[in-house]
């Protein structure tokens, strides 16, 4: 992509409607603007601006900061394609570690000075008449984007509006990318437990870790048993937290199976991994490939529905069963038994929670809290699990009270309010959440774009979650698709791409209809789904992903040409056209004639050179007619 003409710059600079404009605007400085915006670079064009409502880069990585903070999978496979990181230092980094990696990205990439911290994207509204996106942008006290939506309400109710928000601007984009993540807003307090209000003591998301609280010696309370919680809780008993107690609640219990160990230990990982990777060419690649074979063998093997599906499901579970049952206490072995398929839910692979329940400081319950009181919590009477119907469990369901000084949430992601809390107004005036309510859920083209809305593309939106490979190849063949289309837009061959109406309701339908017939729809209560409507998982494999991205469908687009890209695209035209022209009547005209006679060097340079010339004429004369056919 040469460099486009089109530049950062303030319009109407000494008047009050003054406003800058950027070629591209980037909703969000995680994993995905990050890949973007190298991915820019690499192209050749740095007129960008990334705009990011919390005070670092990162996304979720730069948020998440509790105790033990990890990549669940292998850090080979969760690493750019175009920057592999050869010094990770150890299978599965913490989160600084990831942090710094994405950091060191931007550096190399020399974009730190595109990137524009406390900064929210409130609102984008398209101007039709201008063929432009109107965007408006929020300034915020330092830090104050790094809080909850909640916790910024709450701050406003106290302190008032300027305590959050310092002022508004508005800005104008030629094209919009949205790299918000799924992982933003932590769910609240749960509605079914009563008496918040009445605890004295600190309640925090793990997603918005305190650092300030103080656990040593505390009886802690836990709420969930996802991926967050399974890497937190083993650490809480121990240096340098030292907690008296940790009470963990669980509504159902998660499939656990075990993580991959370093190979040779962590010691020899940590020592000899770098310099083994840097020093013999191809082997992280590979180690990269082969989390991904891994992964996708998954998908085929667990997240379909058919007969062998069941029965690896019905396999692996016997096995993850005898492993749980290895490792933990007896007394948890009917709790930690799922009933439902392997895949269903996100599972946890494990390092050291299973390990962690045998720790007489640490205690498992399913039994629902009741009573919220100053420096307690009453759980019971009753369970989640098992279901109190089966008469023949023994799982308890007494009441009892238990001391709380902390109560810390894992209870996951508002995972279903795509796009929150950012405003998107299209061409005929409607709210993206409008048309997606209307419509039955949210939705995009491949979870990229959305008829109405020209030039905004959806790094990571609806249906491109995985449960089975890494988010970062994920993005990336979402990156890679955007750069496809908008290469077209900044060098002046189209002036809009947008996706039609009928290609954005025909993926859907295949999306939805094909959910139906996973895993995720196997009879669980997961996050993927909302009353029915999947807008989470993507139906097929990353495979399928990645050719679909590799190449695409270019006939579910409405682009609008300018006078250079019909020329351009008549040429392309008219070369195919020839080539495949020159191939018929070549082989029609070799077949008449005698064979022998052209198989000779000298015949076929003759044949050659004949030909080239009698194309190049007809390309020109193609060229030029449709030229002229184009108006003024």
């Amino acid at each position: 992509m040469a460099p486009a003409p089109d530049t950062i710059r303030v319009i109407n600079g000494l008047h009050k409607d003054a406003y800058t404009y950027y070629p591209i605007l980037i909703v969000g400085a995680g994993e995905s603007a990050i890949a973007l915006a190298s991915r820019l670079k690499e192209e050749g064009f740095d007129q960008f601006r990334i705009f990011e409502r919390q005070s670092g880069i990162g996304g979720t990585w730069w948020i998440n900061r509790y105790p033990g903070v990890a990549c669940d999978i292998p850090a080979a496979f969760y690493s750019f394609s175009f920057s592999l990181n050869y010094k990770w230092t150890s299978l599965h980094p913490e989160g600084p570690e990831i942090y710094q990696y994405l950091s060191d990205i931007c550096e190399k990439y020399q974009f730190v000075d595109k990137i524009q911290v406390n900064t929210d994207v409130s609102e984008l509204r398209w101007l039709e008449s201008e063929q432009i996106w109107e965007a408006t942008l929020t300034h915020m006290a330092p830090g104050t984007g790094d809080l909850s939506a909640k916790e910024r309400n709450r701050r406003i109710a106290e302190n008032g509006r300027e305590s959050v928000y310092l002022r508004q601007e508005i800005v104008r984009a030629r094209i919009v990318c949205s790299c918000a993540g799924g992982l933003v807003e932590p769910n609240a307090w749960p509605s079914s437990i009563p008496g918040r209000d009445t605890f004295e003591g600190p309640v925090f998301h793990s997603a918005r870790w305190d650092h300030s609280v103080d656990l040593n010696d505390k009886n802690v309370i836990v709420i969930g048993t996802g991926c967050s919680a399974a890497q937190f809780v083993p650490r809480l008993t121990k240096q340098p937290y030292n907690a008296k107690s940790v009470t963990q609640l669980m509504r159902s219990p998660p499939w656990v199976v075990p993580r991959p160990e370093e190979p040779f230990g962590p010691e020899n990982y940590r020592k000899y991994s770098p310099m083994l990777f840097s020093t013999v060419p191809g082997l992280a690649k590979l180690l990269r490939f082969s989390c991904f074979a891994r992964g996708e063998y998954d998908w085929y093997r667990l997240f379909d529905d058919n007969s062998w599906n069941h029965k690896s499901r019905k396999k692996l579970e016997s096995q993850m069963i005898a492993r749980m049952k290895r490792i933990v206490p007896e007394k948890y072995h009917e709790m930690l038994t799922p009933d439902y398929s392997i895949g269903c839910k996100r599972r946890i692979f494990d390092k050291a929670w299973f390990q962690s329940l045998n720790d007489p400081k640490i205690e498992l319950t399913t039994k629902p809290i009741t009573k919220v009181s100053p420096n307690s919590i009453t759980i019971g009477p009753g369970r989640y699990y098992p279901d109190l119907n089966d008469k023949e469990s023994k799982v308890p369901t007494n009441e009892e009270t238990i001391p709380a000084d902390v109560i810390i949430l894992g209870n996951g992601f508002e995972i279903t309010t795509w796009l929150h809390p950012l405003k998107i107004r299209g061409k005929d005036g409607e709210y993206m959440q409008d048309v997606w309510d209307a419509r039955g859920g949210p939705q995009a083209y491949l979870g990229l774009a959305m008829d109405g809305f020209p030039n905004l593309f959806i790094i990571f939106g609806p249906n491109t979650a995985t449960g089975h490979s890494s988010v970062i190849l994920a993005s990336e063949n979402m990156v890679e698709y955007t750069i496809k289309v908008i290469r077209k837009i900044l060098c002046g061959d189209i002036t809009t791409a947008e996706i039609k109406k009928e290609s954005e309701i025909a993926w859907t339908q295949i999306a939805q209809e094909r959910l139906k017939r996973t895993v995720f729809n196997s009879g669980c209560h997961n996050w993927y789904q909302t009353d029915g409507w999947n807008a989470t998982g993507y139906p097929y494999s990353q495979i399928d992903f990645t050719f679909r991205c590799m190449f695409p469908k270019w006939s579910d687009w409405e682009l609008h040409y300018t006078r250079k890209g019909l020329v351009k695209k008549q040429a392309r035209r008219a070369l195919n056209v020839l080539v495949l022209l020159s191939v018929i009547i070549g082989a029609y005209f070799l077949r008449q004639q005698n064979f022998r006679t052209y198989i000779s060097l000298e015949g076929f340079k003759h044949v050659l050179r004949r030909y080239l010339k009698q194309g190049l004429s007809s390309v020109s004369g193609l060229v030029n007619r449709a030229i002229t056919m184009l108006p003024d």
